[in-house]
């Protein structure tokens, strides 16, 4: 039998003969008090103007992008 790592080398062979490439993602933990702490400080110096044209933006684009795929 062949150990889990010579096991996961070759799913990962398979998956690249397939054209597939694994990515992996490193992202904050929101379950973390100090990553939740972080976040409500950075929150809490947005700019409601910038925030409020960034969403007026988005809604812009969304109704453009909904009328070209009729």
């Amino acid at each position: 039998m062949r150990s889990a790592a010579e096991r996961m080398q070759h799913m990962r062979e398979r998956r690249r003969a397939r054209g597939l490439r694994e990515v992996r993602l490193v992202v904050p933990d929101a379950r973390s008090r100090t990553v939740r702490r972080r976040i409500a400080r950075e929150v809490a110096r947005l700019d409601a103007a910038d925030e409020h044209a960034a969403l007026t933006w988005i809604e812009a684009v969304s109704e453009f992008d909904a009328d070209a795929t009729r």
